[in-house]
């Protein structure tokens, strides 16, 4: 064998997705990456995107799901949990028994919640002070336009949908200090420029006729009162949170990117509720897609990936075919869908370039996520990569392996661990990200339609 041969057969060399995708596929990758904005464009909430995966389910045939109901081989259920968090499955040809094959993402996003007292007027201005959720850059959410999303739940029982500042709508805002007055701010590090405490969204400046104290406050009520219907003690009893006002939007002279609020860890959720959706043949094993709620704060409470919401779903379907549900998840395998840091030459220094995933390369497998020393981590078995490499490359998937940073660099984590801890062999995956966490983040459309494609494939295997 000639030396180059040797080195075609001895070496892993990384190609460009470009360089690798079928000519025939641009068309199939736009055309799906429209679908991904226009479901960023209607689900800026945990809630939003529920509702909306349910319509796309139902335009599909799903039907919800009810304790008892009898399930056959093809069947498409869905169970909303609370409205927060969306679990769905198309029952396969085997028993699950033999396990179920899973795709788990989560559908929250950094942003910034309204406080249950947030409305005050000061200097004659009137603002809502914010709690803000996940991990936020706090100097980002600062000078850009913001809508306010969420319910209102009244005392009488209703729950009110709030959308503020959506459209043509007027906008919201964060206000900085001008660089003139700005010399003491300027010495601060940037997690100390701009404190929790400060990020009070200006909400209105006019006041109302007459001699009442806080004029601007109760002129800002008014117009929230005559369109929703709420006071202010119905704050209390509220979820309404602030995120960015811009629309997903192509990004680049090439078009080839997308830039928006929330692809950690949407562009995931989409790719895994879109794979289930458009599967065309009844699967061998139960295909399983999980939308998770409060991933960035730790994945808990009733909505999130600790709760037991799955685990019931998981034993209901299992009850139907007469089948003990810790049977089926021992057998059953989870790609963990979540996004990973994708290399920025701007920013080389925190990065390990030859285990950094890279725009444009396909769909990043990361074998473990975690801090420092693997803190954290799911730290999934070489048996189960190799299993997820020859699944991708059987399917013409377009993948490359992935790691956060260097080495104590920084870190971060998934819904893998507790997956894994339910006894599932999971493997975390998903699309690299530039500006993680940001309120605008951007992503290449080749490893978004190449995710899909990889949970396609994870399904149908």
């Amino acid at each position: 064998m000639e030396a180059k041969e040797w080195k075609e057969k001895l070496l892993m060399e990384k190609k460009n997705g470009y360089d690798r995708m079928p000519a025939g596929e641009r068309e199939a990758m736009n055309s799906y990456c429209q679908g991904y904005k226009a479901f960023l464009d209607a689900g800026k909430t945990e809630r939003e995107c529920v509702r909306e995966g349910i319509r796309l389910a139902e335009e599909k045939g799903f039907r919800a799901y009810e304790r008892g109901m009898e399930l056959k081989s093809g069947d498409k259920v869905y169970l909303n949990n609370r409205g927060k968090m969306l679990l769905l499955a198309v029952i396969g040809q085997k028993s699950l028994a033999e396990g179920a094959q899973i795709a788990a993402a989560h559908i929250d996003s950094p942003r910034l919640d309204l406080k249950p007292s947030p409305l005050y007027e000061d200097s004659e201005l009137a603002y809502l002070k914010t709690h803000y959720y996940g991990g936020i850059r706090k100097y980002q959410w600062v000078t850009i336009p913001l809508e306010i999303h969420g319910v209102v739940a009244l005392k009488d029982g209703k729950t009110v949908n709030v959308v503020i500042g959506e459209g043509s709508e007027p906008k919201l805002v964060i206000n900085d200090l001008l660089p003139h007055l700005g010399a003491e701010q300027s010495k601060k590090t940037l997690a100390e420029g701009i404190a929790g405490e400060q990020l009070n969204i200006m909400a209105g400046s006019e006041p109302m006729e007459g001699e009442e104290k806080d004029r601007v406050k109760l002129a800002v009520m008014k117009v929230l009162y005559e369109k929703y219907g709420f006071t202010e003690e119905d704050f209390i009893s509220a979820e309404l949170e602030a995120v960015p006002a811009a629309k997903a939007t192509d990004i680049g002279l090439d078009a080839s990117l997308i830039g928006a609020y929330g692809h950690d860890d949407r562009v995931c959720g989409y790719a895994a509720l879109r794979a289930l959706l458009d599967l065309e043949e009844v699967p061998g094993k139960t295909a399983v897609c999980v939308l998770a709620d409060k991933e960035e704060i730790g994945s808990v409470g009733v909505s999130g990936m600790l709760t037991h919401a799955f685990d019931t779903f998981m034993e209901d379907l299992c009850d139907s075919q007469n089948v003990p549900v810790r049977a089926c998840l021992e057998k059953s395998f989870c790609l963990s869908a979540d996004v990973t840091a994708a290399y920025d030459p701007n920013f080389g220094d925190v990065y390990e370039k030859r285990n950094s995933s890279f725009v444009n390369y396909g769909i990043g497998l990361c074998k473990y996520t975690g801090s420092r020393g693997k803190g954290g981590a799911s730290d999934a078995s070489a048996e189960l990569v190799a299993y997820v490499r020859r699944i991708f490359d059987e399917n013409g998937v377009i993948w490359q392996m992935a790691e956060l940073g260097k080495v104590d660099a920084g870190g971060g984590g998934t819904v893998a661990a507790y997956m894994a801890n339910r006894n599932i062999d999971t493997l975390d995956a998903g699309v690299p990200v530039l500006a993680m966490h940001a309120p605008f983040e951007v992503v290449a459309k080749l490893d978004c339609y190449m995710t899909y494609k990889g949970m396609t494939a994870v399904y149908m295997n």
